[in-house]
């Protein structure tokens, strides 16, 4: 599928969803390597049907207070979500210098990327015993670097019904094969400036030739960071934008859907 918006009309531009009283999120750990990892697990406790469960991979700022709050909002009655520690839970940027640092490493070695994004998926799956997740039902969101990071997930192979990337950079540095399997939708500000002409037609080019059920769509005004109620500057290359927002979530929304209806 070439960029175009997605048809939102069915469905309301409310944003992500309102909080509930009832949201938990609990500390889920692993160690990998050596490395601890202190994630969370995000969910609407009061409601005791099984529902999709996502990964969900926070902005080079990794798992912090807003993060929680935003996975929350997301996740609503509708989700469980693993909001996801990439990073180690001795790492917590404080700043853009530290986020910079924290993500240079898993940028400059995308193996590493995907074996964490990996691990991941496995944790959220083994909350299945104690969390209301559905596990017919998986997919996998991300933000800025969490969206280049699920865009790798699926390029690893996943066995997820479909990633969303929100404003994450689309260059495949993997060197893989085209063995997707989820349904891959790319969410962007149309004037990011992080996301060039040049690595839009590329990545179409990688999905059209691993043939995937994909789309791209572009948001007109919007750059970076879009969805980030934290990014308020009124210039610069890092903004939320309200209305793009609102319209992202209403497609991520659609599209998980549709994908978690095939799966069934």
């Amino acid at each position: 599928m070439r960029r175009s918006l997605l048809a939102l009309s069915l469905f309301v531009l409310g944003g992500a969803g309102s909080a509930h009283a009832a949201m938990v999120a609990k500390p889920v750990q692993w160690t990998d390597q050596g490395i601890t990892y202190k994630s969370f697990l995000v969910y609407d406790d009061a409601v005791k049907a099984k529902r999709p469960g996502l990964v969900m991979v926070p902005n080079w700022f990794g798992v912090n207070d807003m993060a929680v709050a935003k996975a929350k909002d997301i996740a609503g009655k509708d989700y469980v979500i693993l909001l996801t520690d990439m990073y180690g839970e001795t790492i917590r940027p404080k700043n853009e210098n530290e986020a910079g640092a924290a993500v240079k490493p898993l940028y400059g070695d995308r193996k590493i990327m995907r074996e964490r994004v990996t691990r991941a998926l496995q944790e959220l799956k083994a909350q299945e015993k104690t969390a209301p997740i559905d596990p017919a039902r998986l997919a996998a969101i991300g933000f800025c670097f969490g969206g280049s990071s699920v865009l790798d997930l699926a390029r690893a192979g996943a066995d997820v019904a479909a990633v969303v990337s929100f404003h994450g950079l689309l260059a495949d540095d993997s060197k893989l094969p085209g063995n997707i399997h989820a349904a891959v939708l790319a969410l962007n500000g149309a004037d990011d400036q992080n996301v060039p002409a040049s690595q839009r037609e590329a990545f179409e080019k990688e999905m059209d030739a691993a043939k995937v059920d994909w789309a791209s769509t572009d948001f007109g005004g919007a750059v970076h960071c879009f969805t980030e109620k934290e990014a308020t500057a009124t210039t610069g290359n890092c903004r939320y934008d309200d209305k793009a927002a609102k319209r992202a979530y209403a497609a991520m929304r659609a599209w998980l859907t549709e994908a978690f209806a095939r799966k069934d």
